[in-house]
């Protein structure tokens, strides 16, 4: 059982939450690509492995800090080589329920990070397992969950919440959040949340 699960943050699972067949997952990569590729599970794993410690915060109100493992963007996007006019990464989950995009520049930070572990433990499913990004610098909807497909664009598109009513940029924006690791309500100034 991962931290989240203690914690328990609110699980979204809009675009349905998948049923994944281990054996068969693959995450594809499309797009604007010197050459479209597809990673085995096993592929994925065997990327470089990084920890970091950040804080996903939530446009409904809340954040949860956490030691996340997985890849970092920068290392994963070094072995895709985006093409010179690439601008834009579409996030895609399994099935195709949920649809996010981020800028490059917005990915290319520090703490972005291809997630498959929390706290030494296995990403659970509800909370996106067995792959989903986490981007700390912007809000939570731009964190695609059960991430399955990768398409480098052009073009910053919309997607589930964007469609919606939500910014496509997805920065966080001065307010309060409810810090579920300390259970009360935080002042936050923007951006990353990095106070506390």
């Amino acid at each position: 059982m991962s931290i989240l699960s203690q914690l328990r943050p609110p699980v979204f699972q809009e675009g349905g939450m998948p049923d994944i067949d281990m054996a068969k997952y693959q995450l594809h990569v499309r797009g604007l690509v010197k050459e479209e590729r597809s990673f085995t599970w096993k592929e994925i794993i065997a990327l470089p492995v990084s920890k970091v410690d950040a804080r996903l915060t939530s446009v409904s109100g809340w954040s949860v800090r956490a030691t996340w493992e997985g890849v970092l963007w920068r290392d994963f996007i070094c072995t895709i080589t985006p093409r010179k006019e690439a601008s834009d990464a579409t996030f895609s989950s399994s099935g195709g329920g949920y649809e996010t995009t981020v800028s490059l520049a917005d990915l290319d930070h520090p703490r972005v990070l291809l997630v498959y572990g929390v706290e030494g433990e296995p990403l659970e499913r509800e909370y996106g397992g067995p792959l989903r990004m986490v981007i700390p610098n912007l809000y939570g909807y731009k964190s695609c969950k059960w991430l399955e497909t990768i398409t480098l664009s052009d073009t910053m598109r919309g997607g589930y919440w964007e469609d919606r009513g939500y910014t496509r940029s997805g920065i966080i924006e001065p307010g309060f959040t409810l810090d579920v690791n300390a259970g009360i309500r935080r002042p936050i100034s923007g951006g990353e949340v990095t106070e506390f």
